[in-house]
């Protein structure tokens, strides 16, 4: 079966531990410390496979974990660094944190390679603390411990124009004689589950991406059948050709499907609903109805609402051509830019609630010192020279109440506050 979602679990490398060691060699009486630094653990890597069409691979293989960095040796012998995992995705493929259900970052467009979660980095071996009242520092600095998340990806298909409507409307027999693409045909209900994708070429002008969703049916909004894996690959398109049974081969009445589609878009998302929409009147070769012109009822009711209707059979390919010329003219006025989903979740700023920390006062010192690991982590994923990076931290502090703890121990604008070698000024 076709795959669009999959949950995982990723974990980036362990850095390796510094190491304590000292110099001993003949003649070298007073050796100092030679402890090397660990190695950094290996990140959790995701890129774009264009090969990929869809995250079946993720029903087998759930954990993905890189591997730790090497503790450090005697003699600086640094450790080795982890390597990588490389996790390859469908372009389109929306990576979200799994509880909270908030985009990490969306795999199309320029976003081809995508670090989710860095490696913790080595930690220093004990020649980095040597100084000249402590030569012989019998300890080293830990190495940063792995990352853990739990993901949800959701596959939504890149296209310009989505074609929808109900089962065995046409949409695949339309897909295979406009595109390249060569659908699996067949008179079944939910006969496609794989959104298929082609490129229609026209003379003289430039191509654009359909997709052929599969069909809907009602209450599909609300999840019925598989409503929402495919209303999902309609989150990007610009423009969406509804096709209708003009013939009502299956006695449904195309009026009423135009409306019964349209609600159930409105339901799933009212802004896709009020894109952009053009429909087709398929199998107008097999109106056998003297009594009546189906078409001509669709164009009454739909044209007055500024939705165009063109009579076409798919299969004899009748009116396509000027549905398709409609459709690439009606692109050139909408805007080109294609839709993404911006960043919601930060998982670099994320830290263990349930971690420690101290916040005291020095009064030989005249500072305020904080410490522990939440802290202490929270510096090493932080880049605090940038704007961002320094807002985030600011924001964790308050979050975490470590503010509300300085505060308490009567903390004035213009008090030092230090912190793992770093030096503030406090200012409310």
């Amino acid at each position: 079966m076709f795959a669009d979602r999959a949950n995982i679990y990723i974990r980036s490398g362990k850095g390796g531990d510094g190491h304590v060691s000292f110099r001993r060699e003949k003649y070298v009486p007073n050796g100092g410390p030679d402890g090397g630094d660990g190695g950094n653990g290996g990140s959790v890597i995701f890129i774009v496979d264009e090969g990929l069409n869809t995250l079946t691979d993720f029903r087998h293989i759930r954990k993905y974990c890189a591997e730790n960095g090497e503790e450090g040796g005697k003699r600086n012998c640094h450790g080795k660094n982890g390597r990588d995992i490389i996790i390859k995705v469908p372009e389109g493929t929306v990576i979200k944190e799994e509880t909270t259900g908030k985009v990490i970052t969306d795999m199309s467009g320029d976003n081809r390679r995508y670090v989710i979660l860095p490696g913790g980095r080595g930690g220093n071996g004990n020649q980095h603390y040597a100084t000249s009242t402590m030569q012989a520092p019998k300890y080293a600095q830990p190495g940063q411990p792995a990352r853990e998340l739990n993901l949800l990806l959701e596959l939504k298909v890149i296209a310009d124009v989505g074609l929808v409507g109900y089962p065995n409307v046409g949409k695949s027999t339309l897909l295979s004689r406009v595109t390249n693409a060569k659908p699996k045909i067949a008179n079944y209900h939910f006969t496609t589950l794989n959104p298929n994708l082609g490129v229609v070429d026209l003379p003289d002008s430039s191509g654009f991406v359909i997709a052929d969703i599969p069909g809907l049916i009602e209450g599909a909004s609300e999840g019925v059948g598989l409503g929402h894996e495919f209303l999902r690959h309609i989150e990007r398109t610009r423009l969406m050709i509804h096709l209708v049974d003009a013939a009502s081969t299956e006695g449904r009445n195309p009026v009423e499907d135009v409306y019964a589609i349209q609600k159930e878009l409105e339901n799933y998302n009212a802004d896709i609903a009020g894109r952009p929409q053009v429909i087709a009147a398929n199998k107008i070769d097999v109106i056998f109805d003297e009594d009546s012109d189906p078409v001509q009822l669709l164009k009454d009711e739909f044209e007055p609402k500024g939705i165009k209707v063109f009579p076409i059979s798919a299969v004899s390919g009748q009116g396509i051509k000027e549905l398709l010329y409609y459709v690439r003219d009606l692109l050139k006025e909408l805007p080109a830019r294609k839709i993404t989903f911006e960043q919601e979740y930060f998982p670099e700023f994320e830290v263990d609630s349930q971690e420690p920390f101290s916040v005291s006062y020095d009064e030989k010192e005249n500072v305020y010192v904080m410490e522990g690991p939440r802290i202490e982590k929270m510096l090493g994923y932080t880049n605090l020279d940038s704007e961002k990076g320094f807002a985030f931290f600011q924001k964790f502090l308050k979050e975490t109440g470590i503010l509300q703890k300085l505060e308490e121990l009567g903390i004035q604008d213009g008090d030092t506050v230090r912190m793992y070698g770093y030096d503030f000024d406090y200012y409310k």
